[in-house]
């Protein structure tokens, strides 16, 4: 039996996306000028960055009107007041404050710091970038163009960065899939004892995302990779299947 593997590669090359790209164009592209066409049966994996912004979720933090709220929480802090309401607009509530970073759980239900909103790699200062309204739906629309350009059928998983409970540091997890079953379900199993596993739910969309930074980085230019080889099991698969519903949540 062949000692199992998989590759990770970085897709080099992508030119600064901008609202309205093809972006499965400008991944398809990317992977043949540097000799790693895309296969069928690839991951592409993808950073939500790139996404939001060819589907326009950057703004100017001047489309943003503090509430009051805002405008206090901003002088408490030291944050712009504009950021902040961004921040509240994107939630639906707030789950902690912890000095200038607000715990919130966004209307996708991810629970998060500042409701994903980043003013890094935007594009210039003074804008704000928003998460997706739909990441999964946005997977699928990718993973359907890659089809349709390249002729292969990918699974798609998008990537974004989230601290941990009780870790230091942050990894990135997956919050958008398509094409794959984002979790690998071992319950009923018996393990090597003779031992029926009874709540193993391994989230390989979240190990595939975290493996995916190790060739991406933060600050390389780098907001695609292919992991190839990885023996997924394939389906529609969404990242709302990865959110833990409020009565199984431990830490709400």
């Amino acid at each position: 039996m062949p000692a199992p593997e998989f590759r990770v590669v970085g897709v080099t090359g992508m030119p600064m996306v901008q609202r309205d790209d093809d972006l499965a164009q400008q991944i398809v592209d990317a992977a043949n000028v540097q000799g790693t066409p895309v296969e069928a049966g690839d991951i592409i994996v993808v950073t939500q960055r790139v996404v939001s912004k060819a589907e326009g979720r950057v703004y100017p933090l001047d489309d943003f009107v503090p509430s009051p709220f805002a405008q206090a929480y901003a002088e408490r802090t030291e944050k712009d007041p504009r950021v902040v309401e961004a921040v509240l607009r994107e939630s639906k509530r707030i789950i902690r404050q912890a000095g200038p970073v607000l715990i919130t759980e966004t209307h996708h239900g991810f629970k998060m710091a500042n409701s994903g909103v980043d003013a890094s790699n935007v594009g210039g200062m003074d804008l704000v970038c928003l998460l997706p309204v739909d990441p999964d739906a946005s997977c699928r629309r990718l993973r359907d163009d890659i089809r349709r350009i390249a002729g292969v059928e990918v699974a798609v998983v998008m990537t974004d960065t989230f601290g941990r409970p009780w870790r230091m540091g942050q990894t990135n997890i997956a919050i958008g899939v398509a094409g794959m079953k984002p979790m690998r379900d071992y319950v009923g199993m018996t393990d090597l004892d003779g031992h029926v596993l009874r709540v193993t739910l391994i989230c390989v969309a979240d190990e595939i995302a975290g493996a995916a930074e190790m060739v991406m980085g933060k600050l390389d230019a780098i907001p695609v990779a292919i992991v190839r080889g990885y023996e997924y099991e394939a389906g529609e698969g969404a990242a709302a299947e990865i959110v833990r519903e409020p009565a199984l949540d431990l830490f709400p």
